[in-house]
Formats: structure tokens, sequence, C-alpha cells
């Protein structure tokens, strides 16, 4: 891990492959997006991509460095504050009783960095790390995935990458799957609870038959690894009179949690999970204590506590954490004084919900939506850095039509174990807005990668 790498144009490692391959590439994935983009997640109705963003392995790999200890610094900061979970709440300032499943006397430990995702704008040409996700209920990596491998068995068909150093960047869901066996110190064969609330906001959750089956191969993956998958809604969950979990008709090992402790649906299933947890017969993956060092204030602390960090890791922050503060009644004069340059978001948010970028905003609206953040309090005031732009190509879904657009481009590579794996690419498409999340049609892939 290097403070000062350089690292190379956006475009450029997509440019450095043949013309002629490129343009095979385009026309490969614009004849098969039906067949890419089959069961993954868009509100996009208009737009699919043509082929996947590529980056050079060793930036990739810097990338993934950078990531893993900035994370580690966020708990150091969190360390620094809070032994257990229930006094990093209430230093967060979340009510009692928000983060469901939450053991309020667990004491913060390494394992609570099981799993996590950062998001990543380039911007001037460095990454610019704006938030990370960290909990097991990590969105877009099926889909990110399954779309990159996808991409990769078209162009082997065709003999698009013979001769050529490209490749999909390694399963994130197989990496997974080797940090669930191995944080859980799971036997060979375990009979392990992947659990999703069908109540929540994304597409494919409201055909619930659909969601599963298009679910279904994560199971056969699962076995490469010892896991026995059973893949099931929250809500279905019931105990036994041993106080186990049982899902699917039979007591299971460990839970697999991919839903948001902040924001699952209420249900008798959710009950159950928390029962076998207090009863400590249910291994999770992750615990929920883990969501709370997601939360943005954390970035704060990270800018707080920089006088008492190495060289070192102070240029790691400076380079690529966006600065950032509470905001509290006295970031007010400065809110609305540097207005273009700033970003207010609720700090246990997601999705874009609640963002306000000031420089899309009108001055009247602005110091409205900062006044009435400050009011509500749990936000935070940040730095904006805009995104930088790349060519890509799509294919417009009702004509077929194959168009290039310059856009705007995030990436959020996944840690599983404290391991790289795949990446989320989050890509704009002609015409699109600056902030780039499912809800407003960005597009969704995986990555490749060229040495």
């Amino acid at each position: 891990m290097d403070p000062n790498y350089a690292w190379p144009p956006l475009g450029q490692p997509w440019i450095d492959l043949p013309e002629s391959t490129r343009t095979a590439m385009v026309a490969a994935g614009a004849e098969a997006w039906e067949k890419i983009f089959y069961g993954c997640a868009s509100y996009n109705k208009q737009w699919r991509l043509a082929r996947p963003p590529a980056l050079t392995a060793d930036a990739f790999r810097e990338l993934n460095e950078v990531c893993d200890r900035i994370v580690q610094l966020i708990f150091e900061a969190c360390q620094r504050r809070a032994r257990t979970a229930g006094e990093l709440r209430r230093k967060l300032g979340v009510p009692q009783g928000e983060t469901r499943l939450l053991d309020e006397d667990e004491v913060l430990h390494d394992g609570l960095l099981a799993a996590y995702r950062p998001d990543v704008l380039f911007s001037g040409g460095v990454p610019c790390i704006v938030e990370y996700n960290i909990d097991s209920s990590l969105g877009g990596g099926f889909d990110a995935d399954t779309v990159i491998h996808r991409y990769a068995d078209l162009y082997r068909e065709q003999g698009l990458l013979d001769g050529l150093s490209a490749r999909p960047a390694p399963s994130l869901l197989d990496q997974r799957f080797v940090a669930i066996r191995d944080t859980l110190g799971l036997a060979d064969g375990a009979r392990v609870a992947l659990l999703l609330d069908f109540e929540a906001d994304y597409p494919g959750l409201e055909t619930p038959d659909d969601f599963l089956r298009i679910l279904s191969p994560l199971a056969d993956r699962a076995r490469n690894f010892g896991i026995d998958l059973i893949i099931a809604p929250v809500e279905t969950c019931t105990l036994s009179d041993d106080k186990r979990l049982v899902v699917g008709g039979a007591p299971v090992d460990a839970l697999f949690r991919l839903f948001v402790p902040n924001r699952v649906t209420p249900s008798s299933g959710v009950d159950a999970v928390a029962d076998a947890l207090a009863a400590g017969t249910l291994p999770m993956y992750v615990s929920s204590a883990a969501w709370l060092l997601s939360n943005k204030l954390n970035y704060a602390w990270l800018w707080e506590d920089l006088d008492l960090l190495s060289t070192t890791d102070q240029a790691l922050i400076r380079r690529y954490v966006p600065h950032t503060v509470a905001l509290t009644a006295d970031q007010l004069d400065r809110a609305l004084a540097e207005q273009a340059d700033l970003v207010a978001k609720p700090a246990g948010g997601s999705a874009g919900h609640g963002v306000l970028i000031g420089r899309e905003m009108s001055a009247v609206a602005w110091e409205d939506g900062v006044r009435a953040a400050i009011d509500a309090g749990g936000n935070i005031l940040q730095r904006y850095h805009e995104a930088d732009r790349v060519a890509m190509d799509f294919v417009q879904i009702e004509t077929g039509e194959t168009v290039s657009a310059v856009v705007p481009y995030s990436l959020a590579p996944y840690l599983f174990g404290r391991t790289g794996s795949g990446a989320l690419a989050r890509v704009g498409y002609p015409g699109c807005e600056q902030v780039l999340n499912l809800a407003r049609g960005v597009l969704m892939t995986g990555i490749l990668l060229t040495d």
C-alpha cells in the first residue's frame, strides 16, 4: 500500500485493449443483454450496459489494501470511544431498539470486520471513499458477480479473451462463503440459513417465489465450501423447544443475515431469530454490532483523531476520505457559506435517501434542508467530490440501438474475512444525475481486470 500510488486514468484499461476486441465485446454484449442481466435488480427501464468497465489488477489490489486499512482506522476510532456495542450506540446517538438483534453488552472485536463494502468515487483521478457499508447485508453482490461472469462466459465462447490478460474479478460470492465458514468455524455440511426480508424496498422482492428461484444457484455454490444453504424469508422462521432456529422444517446451525438490522420488518420470524441469539444457539454472520460501524459519524471521528495517527495513516485519510463533521448548529454558518462544496447526509442512512447536494439546490432549499437536518440530528456534513466521468457503451432496451456516452461511475469492492474479491460497479446512463444508487436507475455490473 502506497499513499502516493499513481492511479491510472479511469478509462485507460479499456482503451488499452485492442480496438477490434473492444468493438466485438460491445457488439456481443448488446446482442446478449437480456441473458446477461436476467434476474438482476434494476429500476431502469430504458438502458442496459453493453459491456463492463475495466480496471488494472494492480490498481484494484491497491484499492483493496487502502480500503482495508481505513476500515481498521474506523474500527479503532470506535474503540477509542466505546468498549461495547451499547456504548457505541449511545455515542452515535442511535435510539435504543432501532438496531434489531443488537447485544448491547457485546464487546467490540475484530470479527465485526468480517464483511464490508466501501463506496468509492473516482474524483480528479483519485479514489474518494465516500462511505463504508460494514455488515453482512451488503447489496448488489449477487448481481455484480453474476453479470461479470456472464460477460466473461460470453467473451470466452466467442474467443474474445484469447491471448488477452483480461478476466473477471475474483468471485465475491465464493469468498463470502469462505468467510462464513471460517468466521463461524463451521463443520463440513453445516446447515446455514440465508434469510431475507421480502418487505424491504429492493427490486424483485415483490415476487418472492421468482426471487428465491433466481437465488437458488447460491445453494449449489455453497456446497463447494461445505455449507448446506437454506434460503428463506425471515418471517418464516420459528423456534424449537430447545431454542434453536428452525428454517425450512429443520433447525439450522448458523445464520447468514442478508437483511438490514435497522430496517427489517417486525415479524414472529425476527423474534425467533432474537430468541435463538439470546439463547446462544445461533452463530450469526455477522453480529448486528457491525452495522453501527457503518454509521457515517465514524468518518467525522477519523478527522477528529487525525493527530493521533501515524504519518502514513494521516496521508491515507487526507487523500482518500472526504472531510466530514457532524452536522450540528455550530456548522450552520459554514454550511451556508460553502454550499457549493458540501453534501449533507443522514449518518445512518443508505440508498441516497435524505442526501442534500449543495450545488444541485437553490440557496433557499439548501438552507431549509440543512436547518431541518440540524433540528432532526443524526446528520453529517461532508466535502463534495464530483465523480469523474468515463466513456461507456449502452444498449437501448426498446430499440436495441448501441449508444456511447460519458457518464459518472463508482466502484464498491467487497472484502470478506479481510480478503478482497470482486466489486460492484455502479454506472450512470445517458442523461443521468450525479447520485449513483439503485433507486435512481443506476446500472450495476462487476468489473474486468487487466494486467
